[in-house]
């Protein structure tokens, strides 16, 4: 019988490309739940909630050394720049640094990713290191209600910042607090009048308790907690880095803060019974960003003072040796303090964030917070021997408590439980622990407790990954299930395989059935099985997904059967064929793998890809057509790029230079669009049908605000650093010249190369007003390896239509699925997705390692916004991000569109070979280790999984721009060039 492709007969194509349509909406539809459901899996296998409830606080039996606590944390503050001295030899926190020398303990606090205002001051306060899925909601609500120092406090008087005092204090009855508005936090300004304020407000307390006796008789109760947030260090790293002299002098003020604070408690209860701790929420990397794992954000400074604070003390081999200890950042225990601190004789006390939660409830005698996993760090205390092991006891026995309330509800739902053995008699080990404190054998009582407080912290995280196994065996067959399934459907639906094969559709839809049922019944078993677990509803998600792919999978058994026959029955150069490919694609997406962590790789494949194209060129096309130097000078130009710094050094001149290269790069594509329709090589992404070839009035406008938006970043910067303002006449002139711009392309000619420059100018303008240096050049060199892309596919189209004799052109005919528009895919079309798919990974790196949260640079949205909006600064961030994929996607629809090749079919193996990288980083993901690598693993599956989506949605967007793209017809361009 005759049939033309999966089509069949002509008259059952209507009804076939309906099924494929629908089959292609569904096919999304699936990719999109999937992906978003099976990153949802990292949440549950490596950020599940630590947060439990349930458990008793312990009353500690010791008396409290403290009646009353300050807390003073200079959000942003690194510990190196509060340390050293400035360049005159001067240190810059005069007051805690004779504090230090003088009447307490100091040390560096380690902060754990990711390093973040709310994470860091929960895990301060609070004691645990907080729930990541907080993200969502900007870190600035609880997820999850937790317990805190502040809680167990009497009273807790705090003032600071709007986002981070209420997420403690909004809730509390038992506290007086204040803000300040959003809009005092403004990046054009010295931020350091907010510390000034949170102080000013402090003692505006302390004056009307002379007046107010009830407010005197509450400070003079016990067990209270002052916290003052002091944000000045951060807006101000934000907006001016940590090296900047606005920065520096802020430590001053900080320190200017704790002297006032110190003065104004010590003159009003002249009782010495109030202790102080200064630290940091986290630190400041060198761009003005925090957010990951390096020691710029996690390392910050510690000083503790006061009632119940052991004194300084040297240096000795006795009380200072390295027991192998790593803190949450993977700082070695005793890790050399710098010359320059001046502090090298002065014992250094380093604990982990979380540390300072069970310290602050030890000084003031309170319960430790029941979720705290902090070790209290006993060299800050300065008790007797005895209250120093009750005081650990009870911080044991909180750590503890968690421990065996995780147990019993694990056990309480599972079918078959599996205890933490090492715990099994932990009631003994208690009870030892009493018999030596009776016996008066402190040192044995003391490393009893401290083992004990070990082992339950083993045994929390014991519980906390303890569904690990089987939920990365499921999401793991869910991700091959679904690449497996992808395979099937571009074999059946964009190739001509189903009309070579010819599978017996009858006997398969009655096989069909008994495995749809079968497979429910399994799903029904498995999700019976998680409900009696009481497995959480995600749990039932992920099995479902999975199951359901693999039930496909098996429905297609008579297709794979076929298919399966009909390669063990061809020629062994096919299989050869077959098998370097897909080795060839493998070895493309692990080097795509490895750029992720070395984006120095980007250089030498550009350096690489440069020499071979153009030599492949030179052996087709004359090299004066062009084509083969220009490929090689654009892929040697882009490659440049990944040797520069991640961290992008500020530099408006260049971006200024960057705008009058774009459009030098305009009018040259417009000129080849108009003139260069008799070379044959060009003549199909050409304007050459149109009678008159003139320079539109689009053109010209898009070249204008192009021009305008480089004279805007001029003045807007300039002004912004002189004035410390951004003026609202420069703000509506940049929103509106960044928003008219990208409308301006879907009013342009609809011919390959003229929609594509003009997409090119169109978001030219709103790139450069969000660039701040190098990264606008890069716009225009990635523009010019896709021009040498398109360039190259088309190179390759004319060459097989010109070799091609007229009854090969029938057969290819005879190949076109979806009616006349798109043929047969080939096993040669691979090439287009994996270029398509480094392409999209050097848009996304070619600036910068986005993997890390601290990579956004916030200074990129300053000529947009200066008041700080998180939520809109971080909508204007992941847009500049977005503009390199858009090119990319906009010429990736362009030559599916020359090369007549199926977009959704490729669109599918663009997928596939996502997915291939994601399953890979998903058996990177470490929870061994520095938390830095830790984060970075888990950071890069995220954007993997993230990126699957964002195509998506990025091909929907763009399709707006290349829908109505016309090439000329390959063959009569070539045939007229002839």
């Amino acid at each position: 019988m005759h049939s033309d492709g999966i089509l069949g007969t002509k008259a059952g194509a209507s009804k076939q490309r309906k099924w494929l349509k629908g089959r292609e909406r569904w096919l999304v539809v699936l990719g999109i739940i999937l992906h978003a459901v099976y990153m949802l899996s990292i949440f549950d296998i490596y950020f599940k909630s630590p947060i439990v409830h349930g458990m008793d606080p312990v009353t500690p039996r010791f008396a409290a050394p403290a009646k009353r606590l300050v807390l003073l944390v200079a959000d942003g503050l690194r510990a190196d720049k509060f340390f050293e001295p400035d360049a005159e030899g001067n240190f810059r926190a005069p007051f805690l640094r004779n504090i230090i020398k003088t009447q307490g303990r100091w040390g560096v606090s380690h902060a754990r990713p990711p390093t973040e205002s709310r994470p860091g001051h929960v895990a301060i306060i609070a004691g645990f290191y907080e729930d990541p899925s907080a993200v969502t909601k900007g870190w600035k609500a609880n997820p999850v209600e937790f317990d805190s120092v502040f809680n167990k406090s009497r009273h807790t008087f705090s003032y600071g910042s709007p986002d981070i005092v209420p997420i403690f204090c909004g809730g509390l009855q038992h506290s007086t607090w204040g803000t300040y508005p959003h809009e005092y936090e403004d990046f054009a300004t010295d931020a350091s009048f907010l510390d000034m304020w949170s102080l000013d407000q402090f003692r505006s307390l302390l004056n009307r308790s002379h007046e107010d006796s009830k407010l005197k008789g509450l400070l003079q109760q016990d067990n209270l907690v002052i916290f003052l947030h002091l944000l000045g260090c951060d807006s101000n790293g934000h907006a001016h880095r940590p090296f900047s002299s606005i920065y520096l002098n802020n430590v001053k003020v900080v320190d200017h803060v704790a002297e006032n604070v110190y003065s104004l408690l010590q003159d009003y209860f002249k009782d010495n019974r109030t202790t102080y701790i200064f630290t940091a929420d986290h630190g400041m990397s060198d761009k003005g960003s925090h957010g990951d794992g390096h020691p710029t954000n996690t390392d910050t400074p510690l000083v503790v003072w006061g009632a119940g604070v052991k004194y300084p003390r040297p240096i000795s081999s006795s009380n200072h040796s390295d027991c192998g200890f790593r803190f949450v950042d993977d700082h070695v225990h005793d890790a050399p303090t710098p010359t320059e601190w001046g502090l090298q004789g002065i014992e250094r006390v380093d604990v982990n964030q979380a540390d300072i939660a069970p310290l602050m409830s030890t000084l003031l005698g309170l319960p430790c917070p029941v979720n705290s996993v902090g070790s209290l760090p006993i060299d800050y205390i300065d008790m007797t021997e005895a209250d120093e092991v009750e005081a650990v006891l009870a911080n044991t026995k909180e750590i503890l408590n968690q421990f065996l309330r995780k147990s019993d509800i694990k056990q309480s739902n599972s079918l078959y439980f599996k205890p933490f053995k090492p715990l099994s008699q932990y009631s003994s080990i208690l009870d030892e622990i009493e018999d030596r404190i009776l016996a008066r054998d402190y040192d044995a009582a003391m490393d009893l407790s401290q083992n004990l407080r070990s082992l339950a912290l083993q045994g929390l995280h014991y519980f906390q990954t303890y569904d690990w196994l089987m939920l990365m065996s499921v999401i793991t067959l869910g991700y091959v299930g679904w690449m497996i399934y992808l395979v099937l459907h571009v074999l059946q639906s964009y190739t001509s395989l189903p009309g070579t094969i010819g599978t017996e559709q009858g006997g398969q839809k009655n096989n069909c059935g008994k495995i749809y049922l079968f497979g429910s019944i399994v799903i029904a078993i498995l999700c019976l099985l998680l409900l009696l677990e009481h497995s959480p509803p995600l749990y039932h998600a992920y099995m479902i997904m999975t199951s359901f792919l693999w039930v496909q999978i098996f429905s297609e058994y008579q297709f794979i059967k076929a298919l399966w026959k009909l390669l063990s029955g061809r020629r062994n150069d096919i299989i050869v064929k077959l098998l370097a490919t897909t080795a060839v694609s493998i070895f493309i997406l692990e080097f795509l793998v490895n750029s992720f962590t070395e984006r120095k790789l980007y250089t030498w494949c550009f350096l690489i890809t440069g020499v071979t194209a153009s030599i492949y060129l030179f052996k087709i096309v004359p090299w004066r057509s062009g084509i083969p130097i220009f490929v090689c000078i654009a892929c040697w130009f882009l490659s440049i790029f990944t040797l520069m710094p991640a961290e992008i050094p500020d530099n408006n001149q260049l971006v200024v230079v960057s705008g009058a290269i774009i459009i030098i790069i305009g009018i040259g594509a417009r000129w080849l669009d108009l003139h260069a329709g008799g070379n044959k090589y060009w003549l199909s992404i050409c304007n050459c049908e149109l009678k008159r070839h003139k320079f539109s009035s689009l053109f010209y406008l898009q070249a204008l605000l192009v021009a305008l938006s480089s004279v805007m970043v001029y003045l807007s910067t300039t002004h912004r650093t002189e004035k410390r303002e951004l003026l609202a006449v420069h703000q509506l002139i940049n929103w509106s010249v960044a928003g008219i711009s990208m409308i301006l392309p879907l009013f342009s000619e609809n011919s390959l190369l003229s929609r594509l420059t003009s997409i090119f100018l169109g978001f030219a303008p709103p790139f450069l007003l969000l660039s701040i240096g190098y990264e606008a050049i890069f716009y225009a060199a990635l523009a010019l390896v896709l021009m040498a892309w398109t360039l190259f596919e088309n190179t390759l189209l004319n060459l097989n239509i010109v070799n091609t004799s007229l009854d090969n052109n029938k057969k290819v005919k005879n190949n076109l699925i979806l009616g006349l528009e798109n043929r047969s895919m080939l096993l040669s079309d691979v090439r287009i997705p994996l270029v398509f798919m480094v392409l999209f990974n050097i848009a996304f790196f070619g600036t910068g390692n986005f993997a890390s949260i601290a990579s956004f640079e916030i200074s990129s949205v300053y000529r947009f916004i200066t008041i700080f909006s998180p939520f809109l600064m971080a909508a204007l961030l992941i847009f500049k991000l977005f503009i390199p994929f858009m090119l990319v996607i906009c010429v990736f629809s362009a030559i599916t569109k020359l090369n007549k090749v199926p977009r959704l079919g490729c669109y599918f193996l663009v997928i596939l070979f996502s997915d291939v990288m994601t399953i890979h980083f998903f058996f990177l993901v470490r929870n061994t280790g520095s938390w830095m690598e830790i984060g970075n693993s888990i950071s890069h599956f995220g954007i993997m999984s993230a990126q699957v989506v964002f195509v998506l949605l990025l091909f929907a967007l763009t399709n707006t721009f290349t829908k109505d793209i016309q090439c000329n017809t390959a063959a009569k361009s070539a045939q007229k060039a002839n």
